[in-house]
């Protein structure tokens, strides 16, 4: 027991640190990313067929990367970014360009579910194209909490993979004591944690979506 306190634990800050900084900056760049596509779309806010056939395809392309790979090709980006290619802050890196695309792609979705109703009585009243985003945005808020929950999910079991690179977190701890060094103790203690991690998230993300979701009704 002490030696799993010892080991697992200590990893556990690194795994939520990775997760908690890859969120932020999918959020931070994902979402203006999905605005940017679902306004330049076809029959979009400010349409522009050239853009969106550009971000789409860019967005596929990293979307169709298994996350091991994106990792290595993305050393280079790693190494100018973190000044090396492992390490926790190398980590941070692919996770960051993992949560952009996927985000991005769940947000666009969640834009166009939102009631065309809703935009054209906007524009009846002379709403101007900023008011009518933001409009959606708001309408569109609570399908957003729970893509922002699932990229997250997501996030978690990547922060894992990193491990294949010295990223730290409870991913390198199940992969050097229990995997390589069959400590089976170790490796089901840092499943835990990362099973508790998920479930936590999952419960915040579906509290937030099902109260916002009852405030916009």
């Amino acid at each position: 027991m002490e030696r799993i306190i010892k080991i697992v634990l200590p990893a556990l800050p690194e795994t939520l640190l990775m997760v908690l900084v890859a969120s932020a900056f999918g959020i931070l760049l994902g979402l203006p990313l999905a605005v940017l596509l679902y306004t330049s779309q076809k029959n979009g806010l400010r349409e522009n067929q050239k853009l969106y056939r550009f971000l789409d395809g860019l967005i596929n392309i990293f979307r169709s990367l298994p996350f091991i790979v994106l990792i290595f090709i993305l050393t280079p980006i790693t190494i100018l970014i973190a000044k090396k290619r492992i390490g926790l802050g190398a980590a941070m890196v692919p996770l960051t360009f993992s949560a952009i695309p996927f985000l991005a792609r769940l947000i666009e979705g969640n834009l166009n579910d939102v009631d065309p109703g809703i935009i054209e009585a906007a524009q009846a009243m002379g709403a101007d194209n900023k008011t009518i985003e933001k409009v959606v945005l708001r309408e569109a808020l609570s399908p957003i909490i729970a893509s922002v929950t699932m990229t997250i999910i997501a996030l978690i079991g990547q922060s894992a993979i990193v491990g294949t690179i010295g990223g730290g977190g409870l991913g390198d701890v199940a992969l050097r004591y229990g995997y390589q060094r069959n400590e089976t103790d170790i490796l089901w203690a840092a499943c835990i944690l990362i099973i508790l991690i998920v479930q936590i998230v999952q419960l915040l993300g579906n509290y937030l979506t099902k109260k916002l979701d009852k405030k916009n009704k």
